[in-house]
């Protein structure tokens, strides 16, 4: 039987937008409206990542963001977080999201900037899993791009991880890239061969993602924001621009 490729799908994640409205009290950008306008472009799904200071994405942002998914049945809906700190497993129960990424983060942590030592933690990782399949969601773990570590994800229970990704964005155009390209296509074959499905994140953007996808097999999804929403800024300024200055010339003398 010929084995059919699949296709990558893009999660987009919408940190930034939140963090942009939560530095005003006028409710804009609109989160939803966002996670919208992403799906009616295409997108496979939407990635929030909340945190316990809740310095972007809100509780409030979360259910808004399950209700708006209802009403498009193909796509996901992806809930990151340490599920060690609130608020990741209370709003799991709460939304029952199609995937949640367990994230090593310190709650005083810039961003996440690594994946879990699962010989430290995988004992108490281990029945969180189990909770979070009793609750029909998909578990996957935010990973280095360490072969040896694959096996144990999935002996305790991880259906996919996430390679975190950037030590590849950074070696990026540099001497480094062939070796750390081939240490990420490694890590996923690992963890294809243990039964787990791979994702990836963190810091890919237009330019670097087509090598990423190309060299690292059978990626199922990547979740991609602060690179998408800088993207974004710029590809649509100067439209916006032309749109206020029509609006300019509406005005009632």
């Amino acid at each position: 039987m010929q084995s059919v490729t699949r296709m990558t799908r893009l999660s987009v994640n919408v940190n930034k937008i939140a963090l942009l409205r939560n530095s005003r009290s006028l409710g804009i950008p609109s989160v939803t409206r966002a996670a919208d306008i992403a799906l009616r472009a295409g997108a496979h799904g939407i990635t929030v990542h909340p945190r316990p200071d809740a310095r972007h994405i809100r509780a409030a942002d979360v259910h808004e963001l399950s209700q708006l998914l209802k009403q498009w049945p193909n796509a996901e809906f992806n809930i990151e977080g340490n599920p060690f700190e609130p608020p990741l497993l209370e709003l799991a129960q709460s939304v029952r999201p199609q995937q949640c990424t367990l994230v090593p983060d310190d709650p005083a942590a810039f961003t996440s900037d690594h994946g879990w030592d699962l010989l430290r933690h995988g004992d108490r990782l281990r029945p969180l899993i189990a909770d979070l399949h009793a609750m029909g969601i998909r578990v996957s773990l935010f990973m280095d791009p360490l072969p040896e570590a694959m096996i144990i994800a999935t002996a305790i229970g991880a259906d996919r991880v996430e390679l975190y990704t950037e030590p590849y964005a950074r070696a990026f155009g540099t001497a480094d890239e062939a070796e750390t390209v081939a240490r990420y296509a490694a890590a996923a074959r690992s963890a294809q061969a243990a039964g787990l499905e791979v994702n990836a994140g963190h810091d890919l953007n237009q330019i670097n993602l087509p090598l990423f996808l190309s060299a690292v097999p059978g990626i199922a999804e990547v979740s991609i924001g602060h690179a998408l929403i800088a993207d974004a800024l710029e590809s649509g300024l100067a439209a916006t621009v032309e749109a206020y200055l029509r609006a300019m010339e509406q005005t009632p003398s």
